[in-house]
């Protein structure tokens, strides 16, 4: 099993947090087990848009974004190009490292 590592930068000033990522965890996983706050309303199963974060590299290392994870980012602050669903990145057979902008987490999403 290939680990990955996956550097959280931080939109509210934070320094970036670097950590280890086994294949098959989820950002939004990574995060918590790493004392990241990221927001997960729904319990991280697709069914909000609060652990919102924006890919900044590493996106193919990732599966392909669902109609329903796009939906969600639709409801989003802020969504992007580059935006996803920390609970949809799924680490998998990356090449590169991850790099996750995480914004700030002092609001409600849906």
């Amino acid at each position: 099993m290939k680990a990955v590592n996956i550097t959280f930068q931080f939109q509210d000033g934070q320094p970036d947090q670097t950590h280890v990522a086994a294949e098959g965890e989820s950002v939004l996983d990574v995060a918590l087990n790493n004392g990241i706050q990221l927001q997960h309303n729904c319990g991280g199963v697709c069914g909000c848009s609060t652990c919102h974060v924006y890919v900044v590299r590493g996106e193919d290392g990732l599966p392909e974004i669902s109609d329903k994870e796009e939906d969600f980012i639709d409801r989003a602050v802020n969504p992007r190009i580059n935006s996803r669903l920390a609970c949809q990145c799924v680490v998998q057979g990356a090449s590169e490292n991850l790099a996750i902008l995480v914004p700030p987490q002092d609001f409600l999403g849906h």
